[in-house]
């Protein structure tokens, strides 16, 4: 089987589940998004930080969202998840903050970050 057939057969089995991206707060309130393409092999995040077992989130699987990190009270259910929400998705999604100030979303489009900002 030639690269590019390769390719798309590995594709085609991810589906909607290629990109996994992961939702975090600190407690100071800042949010950081986590991204992974499951075709690179230099992606990685790590779902649960060490601690006791009790503490981790024991359900994750490729194409299950997560989405109920905190209970009413905004308290984390899971004292080790390093993401309080996560999805899956087939496109790659891209937010930067563009020159305007401005939340800015890109499906399926490649962005270079400015760098010495």
């Amino acid at each position: 089987m030639d690269d590019n057939k390769y390719i798309e057969t590995i594709q085609d089995a991810l589906g909607t589940t290629r990109y996994f991206y992961g939702l975090r707060r600190t407690d100071a309130g800042e949010l950081y998004l986590g991204k992974v393409d499951l075709m690179s092999v230099s992606d990685g995040l790590q779902i649960n930080k060490p601690g006791e077992a009790a503490g981790n989130f024991p359900h994750f699987q490729r194409g299950v969202d997560f989405l109920e990190g905190r209970d009413e009270l905004h308290t984390k259910i899971y004292e080790n998840l390093n993401y309080e929400q996560f999805r899956w998705d087939g496109r790659s999604i891209l937010y930067y903050i563009d020159s305007d100030g401005q939340l800015t979303l890109r499906v399926n489009e490649p962005y270079t970050y400015p760098t010495g900002i």
